[in-house]
């Protein structure tokens, strides 16, 4: 589907005639196609972050959100929007529901779309409900020789979008990153990246640090979950001379070390509930108070944070407090699994493999197809940090061999063979890798 650019800052929705459909699931996004018909422009997002940075580009008169976002919480995608655009309307849908005919001719009328498509009977499961791709092909030239429907954008090509320095590899997902990465580096918005162990958080926070105005600025890390409790609050605030027993000299906390700058503050969720209190005033009020000192200091501090926990199931179970997580998440970005994105394997792969190769004058070495296929179809749990170990062991596996072999992953082969020695069809993958959704 071509990108649709805006030739105007984005209008409201009474003025626009163009309807956004975001779901991951390609199959999601033809039906809604063919329900809207051929004759309304239709916006199609890959997910969250893509309908967040096309919305930025084009005016819509409303959003078909699917519930289950490949990258974002769509309850929180919600919040977002009704935050950032609160005329726009938003439905949200379950890809996974039988969905009911409609074609709508006429011009297009958002809500009344919605009450028509709540009100049609689903169709049968069994029955072949949605058109075709020769029948889809068809109306749309079809749609082409009838007079066109004026549309206040343009179409273009979509530009390859340039990746943030780090990333590397060919999927959406990537390219989703850097773009809502870009969107939000210029403000002082604070940021909440969330994915699984190995996905990358700490260098996409520093891409975001490295886009801002404050690229120059001090870049500041604090590994919650790495301080002893005792320690934290010390290390974040500091203390003045004599705030308690040791304390001969007064020490500039982590916080104040990041002034004009960025503070990454990673494994947040491992933050202890009574530091939580004092960190939300510090991030309302801009200001941090020394141990000892009963002066408030004010602080110029960018603040992303970053967790591979569920913090709002901690915020059920009373270890996080629930008005800390919504200042953190004003604008959370989630990483996808490595085993979600495999045009992303090989490539990951091949640079591990070039920066290793460097640092041996001399040395030369390639993967081989069948390396290549066996990493494409391993589930990858620990994700991009498990791959790049990974190619370390088979390196120094495959010794003075010019090529590497799947024998030198033997972890990756005994999974194989537990798997069956015949190629990994799609249902042993999904049911290996708990992604049903892909299958």
């Amino acid at each position: 589907m071509p990108r649709m650019i805006a030739t105007s800052t984005p209008t409201s929705p009474a003025a626009a005639t163009a309807v956004m459909v975001a779901s991951g699931d390609a199959a999601f996004r033809k039906q809604m196609l063919g329900l809207l018909g051929p004759r309304h422009g239709v916006i199609e997002a890959l997910g969250g972050a893509d309908a967040l940075v096309k919305l930025e580009l084009a005016p819509c008169a409303g959003l078909l959100l699917d519930r289950q976002l490949p990258d974002l919480d769509a309850d929180e995608l919600v919040r977002m929007l009704a935050s950032q655009y609160p005329q726009l309307p938003v439905e949200m849908l379950d890809s996974a529901a039988a969905l009911p005919r409609l074609a709508p001719t006429g011009p297009l009328d958002f809500r009344a779309f919605i009450q028509a498509l709540r009100a049609a009977p689903p169709p049968a499961r069994a029955a072949a409900a949605w058109p075709t791709a020769p029948a889809l092909a068809a109306r749309r030239r079809a749609a082409e020789a009838a007079p066109a429907v004026a549309v206040e954008v343009e179409v273009e090509a979509p530009p390859a979008v340039a990746l943030l320095p780090g990333l590397i590899g060919r999927s959406a997902h990537l390219g989703d990153l850097s773009s809502l990465v870009r969107l939000v580096a210029p403000r002082r918005t604070t940021v909440l990246l969330l994915g699984e162990t190995g996905t990358g958080k700490e260098m996409i926070a520093r891409g975001l640090h490295q886009a801002s105005s404050r690229a120059d600025k001090p870049w500041v890390v604090v590994n919650c979950a790495a301080i002893p409790e005792a320690l934290l609050e010390s290390e974040l605030f500091g203390y003045t001379r004599g705030a308690f027993t040791g304390a001969v000299q007064p020490r500039v906390g982590r916080i104040q070390s990041a002034h004009t700058g960025t503070l990454f503050l990673d494994e947040i969720g491992e933050l202890p509930l009574a530091l939580q209190s004092k960190l939300l005033r510090f991030l309302q009020e801009g200001e941090l108070q020394r141990l000892g000192s009963n002066d408030p200091q004010k602080v110029d501090v960018r603040v992303v944070a970053a967790t591979n926990q569920d913090l709002l199931a901690r915020v059920e179970a009373g270890q996080f407090r629930r008005d800390l997580y919504y200042r953190l998440a004003v604008f959370p970005i989630e990483l996808q699994p490595l085993r979600t994105r495999p045009a992303d394997i090989v490539p990951l792969a091949r640079h591990c493999l070039r920066q290793l190769l460097a640092e041996v004058p001399g040395a030369a070495a390639q993967l081989s197809p069948e390396a290549m296929d066996l990493l494409e179809r391993y589930p990858w749990p620990g994700n991009v940090r498990e791959l790049q170990h990974a190619v370390e062991r088979a390196l120094i596996l495959a010794g003075q061999q010019p090529t590497i072999e799947p024998r030198h992953f033997p972890a990756l082969e005994s999974w194989q063979l537990s798997r069956g020695n015949g190629p990994c069809r799609a249902q042993e993958w999904a049911e290996a890798t708990g992604t049903h959704d892909l299958v």
